[in-house]
């Protein structure tokens, strides 16, 4: 799955804004916006926002 798709979904389910996801999951609240102008995460990056987005539940707080 397209991480900026899976993103996208996460912000609408919960309620998040971009710039927290960014700052929770990577110290980054500019994240978002740049994966939206087009941005290439490393792989390391992909990684990481995916492990965080895998322990985030929308109907609840992110565990951990």
């Amino acid at each position: 799955m397209h991480l900026l798709w899976r993103i996208e979904r996460y912000l609408r389910r919960s309620a998040t804004t971009p710039t927290r996801l960014g700052r929770d999951a990577l110290g980054d609240p500019r994240f978002v916006f740049d994966l939206r102008k087009g941005r290439m995460p490393k792989p390391a990056t992909v990684a990481r926002v995916s492990a965080w987005l895998d322990r985030c539940d929308p109907e609840a707080s992110c565990r951990g």
